[in-house]
């Protein structure tokens, strides 16, 4: 019985990865198959460091859940509106409705560069 060496072996020199196949009689096909192999294991590489960027770029994300809430409006007994991550609170409620943030954005960008510090 003639039997052939087919084996393939191919290597990627930039990443170093090593692939070899010797499963069919030809060494043509055993280099499709390996290219195949070392195509499939480059692009879960090229996605598992896409993954890791889109991780750093997102941050840190809180769980929202109770008590997690940014903001507190209370319009009845009292009016109140309180920022929960700075401390500031508003007793006219009408004007934050309207639109007037100013104070909660200043408190806001005073804590965060404190903060920074």
């Amino acid at each position: 019985v003639n039997k052939t060496s087919s084996a393939v072996r191919l290597i990627h020199i930039p990443t170093n990865i090593v692939v070899s196949c010797q499963v069919e009689r030809s060494q043509h096909q055993n280099r499709e198959v390996a290219m195949r192999m070392l195509k499939s294991k480059l692009l879960e590489i090229k996605e598992r460091e896409h993954l890791d960027k889109i991780e750093d770029i997102k941050g840190e994300q809180k769980e929202i859940g109770w008590g997690s809430q940014i903001r507190s409006y209370v319009f009845m007994p009292y009016t109140l509106v309180k920022d929960h991550r700075t401390g500031y609170e508003v007793g006219n409620i009408n004007a934050v409705m309207d639109g007037e943030i100013d104070g909660f954005i200043n408190a806001y960008l005073k804590q965060a560069s404190l903060e920074n510090k």
